[in-house]
């Protein structure tokens, strides 16, 4: 089951604020006659890095793996493997690919945690559990 990133109002004002304040600048900077430079192809590259990001995170639950994806941050974690969820927190150190907080920090093997932030994080747990009954949630 496919579960898309809430998008917090905080991230959705940072990602797109600074994407069209970039992308404005540069227009603004070609307007005035000033000539193309390679620094605009890095501005262009952190703008299609952030959109990417925005428009490409989410989470899907198989069998066997939760496989998470945001831009360029892509892995998997078994489901047997998980340990422990705690729901409605927000961690701020480590692997994030979420987009909003209060969303979801999950505990697996023995010391890793990856913070997701599901549209709902009841449903998802409920899913979770379903296909790991031995999952702590706190």
């Amino acid at each position: 089951m496919k579960f898309s990133s809430r998008k917090d109002i905080l991230f959705t004002v940072l990602i797109l604020g600074v994407s069209f304040l970039l992308i404005g600048l540069t227009f603004l900077q070609l307007y005035q006659g000033k000539e193309w430079h390679w620094a605009n192809l890095l501005v262009f590259a952190v703008i299609f890095l952030l959109l990417w990001i925005y428009f490409d995170t989410s989470y899907l639950l198989t069998k066997e793996h939760l496989i998470y994806k945001s831009g360029p941050i892509r892995g998997k974690i078994n489901i047997a493997d998980i340990r422990e969820v705690e729901a409605n927190k927000t961690l701020y150190v480590g692997i994030k690919p979420a987009l909003a907080r209060k969303g979801l920090i999950i505990k697996y093997n023995q010391y890793n945690e990856i913070y997701i932030s599901p549209n709902t994080n009841t449903s998802f747990v409920k899913k979770l559990l379903e296909l790991n009954a031995e999952i702590k949630v706190s």
